[in-house]
């Protein structure tokens, strides 16, 4: 799975650039724990069997979020969201939602470990990998959405087993088993190669400018 603190250098990213006027550090919290939310079923994988990637990074959760988010903010004649919070409250509840789709799954969607969708109706973890690139004698070729027999086009999803047999090693759960093993081995990633370090270093830096900037301004 990528590293959390990846997942929160997506997610205040996220933060400064959709937050606008209600950007503020109870905002940016916000939204930053949204984005490392799913990575705690790392720590439920301790009790349930296969919940890493799975029991918080299916979609269920964000769907319904979206659903109830969407009937109160602009189908309910008065919103008990805006009623309580404010318009910012409703700013912040979208762009956590954001951040809890795509750093916190997307992050792990896209990358080696792979995501439990449909987790539990359809046991199965999917990964999306492919590439975009110009060549001169091919043009422009990219392997993430291909043609199916039938001429429609299909979304390509490598699935890398299930819950019962590909067991995703967490700090919290070396071996991604039950059970809370003590004399294991354990390895906390922050960064796992260096375009992970320009994500986390760029996000610092988007922060300190934008907080900067507020305190100017007030």
């Amino acid at each position: 799975m990528a590293p959390t603190l990846v997942a929160a250098a997506v997610g205040a990213l996220l933060a400064a650039a959709l937050l606008g006027a209600a950007f503020d550090r109870r905002a940016v919290a916000v939204v930053v724990a949204a984005a490392i939310a799913p990575d705690l079923d790392a720590v439920a994988s301790l009790v349930v069997p296969g919940a890493t990637n799975a029991l918080l990074h299916a979609l269920w959760l964000p769907l319904f979020a979206a659903a109830a988010l969407h009937w109160d903010t602009a189908v309910r004649g008065e919103s008990r969201l805006r009623a309580r919070f404010g318009w910012r409250g409703a700013r912040v509840a979208w762009v956590a939602l954001a951040a809890f789709l795509v750093a916190g799954i997307g992050s792990d969607l896209f990358g080696s470990a792979g995501a439990n969708l449909l987790y539990p109706v359809h046991d199965a973890y999917y990964r999306i990998d492919g590439r975009l690139v110009f060549s001169t004698q091919e043009g422009i070729v990219q392997t993430f959405v291909a043609l199916g027999a039938d001429g429609r086009k299909i979304l390509p999803l490598a699935s890398p087993g299930t819950t019962d047999s590909h067991a995703i090693p967490t700090f919290v759960n070396p071996d991604g088993r039950p059970g809370l093993s003590l004399d294991a081995d354990r390895e906390l990633s922050l960064v796992r190669s260096g375009w992970q370090l320009v994500v986390v270093a760029a996000a610092a830096a988007t922060l300190a400018v934008r907080f900067g900037r507020r305190e100017v301004t007030e």
